[in-house]
């Protein structure tokens, strides 16, 4: 059962972030106008696929990966050389919507070529001659979305203007930079839920969250009661609040409290447990929290911009020799360090993708 939640979440947690990041990608290469042949997520043998807008989706097998395949990230070619025979099926306006290179009995209403030049990058036209006998070469218009068909497989055509190396230089950076700014995207999202789930640390001098079976609630101590002092020492932080309860295992203190302008004194005796081989006292409350808006929202960005700091703290240590290269996980790495998180929670595993 643990190894299946552990596969889950790692599957989960890189296929997220794969695909959040392919995303960015993908959206910024489209609205520089470029053909995005193929966005996949994981890499290996395709699982499942469909065809919208121009672009192939697809899911792999391994889960490892991903990529959005564009059009002039490599040079564009084509089998089509003077000589070759070809079908070709018009649309409604005239120009060449396919061009068929093999199998061409299998299409009806085409017109065969032999070709003696073509230019689907810049003129979009092919010239040739209808049959061996023919002198009167004929110039066809393509079409700016056709696609060439072998054994039975479409490829769209991708001229000039539609590839990535004719884009300027702003929306060439802006396509690359897409990927790691959603990434970012996406641990500012995290941040907030968790933030909204649990709520902010606020270390305040009062009461959180009690559990049902704990001391605190037994003794009558409510959520939100301001303390004021324990045993008579005053107290200004929960840092206070906890040790005061920490050192008192089954021993009687009082809390002084005020709840709703009355100042009340609660008698409670903490429970004594053993943590890192010492014995220390609890009484079953939580740490206050804040879940306010601004500040939920606030804690995305602060939480986000602390660990991308923390980014490069480790590169500058790599640098230095502080911090070794073997120390650094891929996947495998990943998917150990996951192995553990799943057992702390929910929340834990949050943290972690984030």
């Amino acid at each position: 059962m643990q190894t299946l939640q552990t596969v889950v979440s790692f599957i989960l947690i890189f296929g997220t972030l794969v695909f959040v990041h392919e995303l960015g990608h993908l959206y910024f290469a489209k609205r520089a106008g470029i053909l995005c042949r193929e966005f996949a997520i994981g890499m290996g043998p395709k699982v499942l696929s469909f065809t919208k807008n121009e672009t192939l989706y697809t899911i792999r097998l391994l889960p490892i990966g991903g990529y959005v395949r564009m059009a002039g990230e490599d040079q564009e070619m084509t089998d089509i050389k003077p000589g070759f025979r070809v079908g070709l099926k018009f649309g409604q306006d005239g120009k060449v919507q396919k061009i068929i290179l093999n199998n061409k009995d299998k299409y009806r209403d085409i017109k065969v070529i032999e070709v003696e030049s073509l230019d689907l990058e810049h003129r979009l036209e092919i010239r040739g001659f209808e049959d061996e006998e023919d002198t009167v070469m004929q110039t066809f218009e393509v079409d700016p979305k056709a696609v060439i068909i072998q054994d039975g497989i479409e490829n769209q055509i991708a001229p000039y203007n539609r590839q990535f190396v004719s884009k300027s230089l702003w929306q060439r950076t802006m396509t690359i930079f897409a990927g790691p700014m959603m990434n970012f995207v996406l641990a500012i999202v995290i941040f907030i839920v968790i933030a909204a789930i649990q709520g902010i640390y606020v270390d305040d001098a009062r009461l959180g969250q009690l559990t049902e079976d704990g001391r605190a609630i037994s003794a009558g101590l409510q959520e939100n009661d301001e303390v004021q002092a324990i045993d008579g020492a005053e107290v200004s932080s929960w840092k206070d609040i906890e040790i005061e309860i920490q050192n008192h295992p089954e021993e009687e203190i009082v809390f002084t409290v005020v709840r709703d302008g009355e100042t009340l004194d609660i008698p409670v005796t903490p429970k004594e447990i053993e943590r890192e081989g010492k014995q220390i006292g609890v009484i079953g409350v939580y740490p206050p929290t804040d879940k306010s808006f601004l500040s939920v929202i606030s804690y995305g960005f602060t939480e986000t911009y602390n660990w991308t700091k923390q980014i490069f703290v480790m590169l500058g240590q790599l640098i230095t020799g502080q911090f070794s290269i073997d120390m650094l996980s891929g996947p495998v790495g990943i998917y150990v360090s996951t192995e553990q998180v799943v057992q702390l929670g929910i929340l834990a595993v949050l943290k972690w993708a984030a």
